[in-house]
């Protein structure tokens, strides 16, 4: 088998090309690239009249090269032929028409067919706006964004996103494509930050019942940024997103403010200010600690009846070794443990199935977050008999036959 991408003489120099004629070519038997454009040249011609002749069209830069990327297999050839084109929408459309009439190519049948004709300006044009768009999220998701300026000029080029669904959660169209995401706590929360030009932004909807799907989305991306509201419920918020599924960042609206309703620059302001995650985490449970001392609440006052409720078995020192590999882990990651004693590389919640599935001597799995109902199907169908986590997850309930253990609660 052998590539050829050669093209023919001519010259385009002066001339601003406008389309691109793409076609495919098959051709019952081996011929040359020469043969095929020798083919374009001469079959075409006297076809459309003296001022479509391709060899004129060519001199006067109004046809560009003809490029041809041909494949040569058992005898046979495939390939594609590109011509550009520097003349209107309806002279471009006839000569790729006249392409198609071409039936033999030397002693061989041939059969060509267009596939487009592209507007070169306006591909150029979509690039350019899909990459001012990258690059406008880059600046916001990094805080580098200098102010409002910066959005609104970009955002002159571009057209305001509409609000789709992921797994019946309001979001912008990105949310999948973004290697970054924002969740919010509403559909209304989405909506303004698509008008804002952020389009990777998906609506938790509520401190309710977390959706696996939004979890599993989030624990797929490079970062993710809690925006929450200025209030009780927005701190609610993050707690319960934070403890179940990867959280990078946090960016907090002022205070009794909502992200709704919050303009364009404070927006910008916010997501550029925002924090850690973790040290938002600390941040929250100092303050809780405080006001649990203000009103005399400490962690010892614990009903005598609960306590003995949930006295619990203290695990063995080779689980509690266990439970230390999983304080030393990225969050919400996996590592299998095979019968020899070796381990996996950490893996993702996404890649966890075909992974675990495929390991014929796994013997435990020890994951780094909330077990989640799905994390223990996973579990329950491959070899592993035992799971190590760190807390019950949403739909928990643990199958038979199977042992777990969970650092918050036999530690």
């Amino acid at each position: 088998m052998k590539r050829n991408n050669n093209r023919s003489g001519g010259s385009s120099k002066g001339k601003a090309m406008k389309y691109q004629i793409r076609a495919d070519i098959k051709v019952n038997g081996t011929v040359q690239r020469k043969d095929i454009i020798g083919a374009i040249m001469g079959q075409t011609e006297g076809l459309l009249g003296d001022e479509l002749e391709l060899r004129k069209l060519q001199r006067t830069a109004r046809i560009g090269h003809v490029d041809v990327e041909m494949e040569t297999k058992n005898g046979k050839v495939h390939g594609t032929i590109t011509i550009p084109s520097s003349m209107d929408n309806v002279e471009t459309a006839i000569i790729a028409s006249s392409l198609e009439t071409i039936e033999r190519i030397g002693p061989c049948n041939s059969i060509i067919k267009v596939l487009e004709i592209n507007d070169i300006r306006a591909t150029k044009r979509t690039a350019v706006v899909d990459r001012a768009k990258e690059l406008l999220l880059s600046l916001v998701n990094s805080g580098e964004a200098a102010s409002k300026t910066v959005i609104e000029e970009v955002r002159s080029v571009l057209t305001t996103g509409t609000a789709t669904s992921f797994h019946g959660l309001t979001c912008g169209p990105n949310v999948e494509s973004s290697t970054s995401l924002i969740i919010v706590e509403g559909r209304n929360d989405v909506r303004n930050l698509l008008d804002c030009g952020l389009k990777n932004a998906i609506s938790a909807d509520g401190a309710g019942n977390i959706k696996q799907e939004l979890i599993d989305l989030a624990n797929s991306k490079e970062s993710v940024t809690v925006a929450i509201d200025g209030d009780r419920g927005g701190n609610m918020l993050f707690m319960q997103l934070y403890d179940t599924m990867k959280v990078d960042f946090v960016a907090q609206a002022p205070v009794g403010q909502e992200w709704e309703l919050l303009p364009q620059k404070t927006v910008t302001m916010r997501l550029q200010k925002k924090e850690e995650a973790a040290k938002f985490k600390r941040q929250l449970d100092k303050e809780a600690d405080a006001d649990d001392k203000k009103h005399g609440v400490t962690n010892k006052d614990w009903d005598k009846d609960m306590e003995e409720e949930f006295v619990t078995e203290s695990a063995p020192a080779e689980i509690q070794e266990l439970f230390d590999m999983v304080d030393e882990m990225p969050k919400n990651k996996a590592v299998i443990r095979f019968a020899d004693g070796t381990y996996s590389e950490h893996i993702g919640p996404s890649k966890l199935e075909e992974t675990i599935n495929a390991a014929e001597s796994a013997e435990a799995v020890i994951f780094s977050g909330a077990v989640t109902g799905k994390v223990l199907s996973y579990v329950n169908e491959s070899k592993a008999s035992m799971l190590v986590g760190t807390k019950e997850g949403k739909d928990y309930e643990a199958p038979e036959g199977m042992t777990i253990w969970l650092s918050e609660v036999h530690r």
